[in-house]
């Protein structure tokens, strides 16, 4: 295989990773799901493809895939952040291979457009647009975890307790 060592990520991809990851993890965590990693560790979707997403889930009836240092196929939900460098391998070449691994839900979210898509992977096995509605995004991976992604898009970005009791969790 062949090592790429991309750019660091801006101060915004960071931030808008951490305020996502928290939220989610703490969901994940008060409602006892699964668990959540990003953005170090790497996933190995099949022979002699890895990627390290920004963020991932893999519920609890699948935690035998994490290992110590890896998560061997797909979890159940991956989150990529889009930087100026990664706009193709995100939105294209992670797209379908997400997808050809069986990923069950990938979200892409651009800070720069400030645009968000996320995609379900149904029986037949290519991913669907997962509806918009009323300015959020219902996960299905993460059963009850939604998102309005126009949080994403303030600067600052919103207090992460505040936004945990929009969700529930507190």
């Amino acid at each position: 295989g062949e090592v790429i060592v991309h750019t660091p990520v801006s101060t915004r991809h960071n931030d808008v990773m951490w305020f996502l990851g928290t939220l989610l993890n703490m969901f994940v965590s008060h409602h006892g799901l699964g668990r959540v990693y990003g953005p170090e560790l790497q996933v190995r979707l099949r022979p002699g493809l890895r990627r390290v997403p920004d963020l991932l889930f893999v519920t609890k009836a699948r935690t035998e895939i994490i290992h110590e240092r890896h998560v061997e196929g797909a979890p159940d939900l991956v989150i990529e952040i889009v930087s100026p460098e990664s706009v193709v391998r995100d939105w294209r070449e992670k797209y379908f291979e997400y997808e050809a691994a069986g990923v069950q839900e990938y979200w892409v979210i651009d800070p720069q457009t400030r645009r968000m898509d996320a995609y379900r992977l149904p029986d037949e096995g290519r991913y669907t647009t997962v509806p918009f509605e009323e300015g959020v995004y219902r996960s299905q991976a993460v059963p009850g975890f939604w998102l309005r992604p126009d949080w994403l898009w303030q600067d600052p970005l919103p207090n992460v307790l505040d936004t945990a009791r929009k969700l529930g969790i507190l």
